[in-house]
Formats: structure tokens, sequence, C-alpha cells
């Protein structure tokens, strides 16, 4: 049974996420010939301000865009 674990960052749409989870499951599908009703998928959605790189957050990458 193969399970996916994704986190993200928050701000994308109900639909995008929808979409996200039907193509990991086809590719589960594809690349280990799991039945696709055996497939787990989560989703963990994180805040921009509590998820940083190089000791800057998302929220301030994006504040400092042009």
């Amino acid at each position: 049974m193969p399970f996916i674990d994704v986190t993200l960052a928050e701000g994308r749409s109900p639909e995008q996420l929808r979409t996200l989870i039907t193509k990991l499951t086809d590719a589960a599908v594809e690349a280990v010939g799991a039945p696709r009703e055996s497939i787990r998928v989560v989703l963990r959605e994180v805040p921009p301000t509590h998820w940083a790189a190089g000791d800057v957050t998302i929220a301030e990458r994006r504040a400092a865009r042009p």
C-alpha cells in the first residue's frame, strides 16, 4: 500500500490540491502497479511564515518580490 506524504506551503486552490492528489495517485499506479484503491495521499499545508530556507521564510520571499 503506497503512502504518499506531501508537505507544501498554503495558498493553493482546492482544485489545484485535488489535481495534485489525482496525479500522485496516477503516478503510483503507473510506477509500481499498485491498485488505485490501496494508494493513500496526505497533503500537509504549512503557513508560509512557518517554512524557511536559508533563514528566509516563504512569506518574506513573497513580500520581497517586486
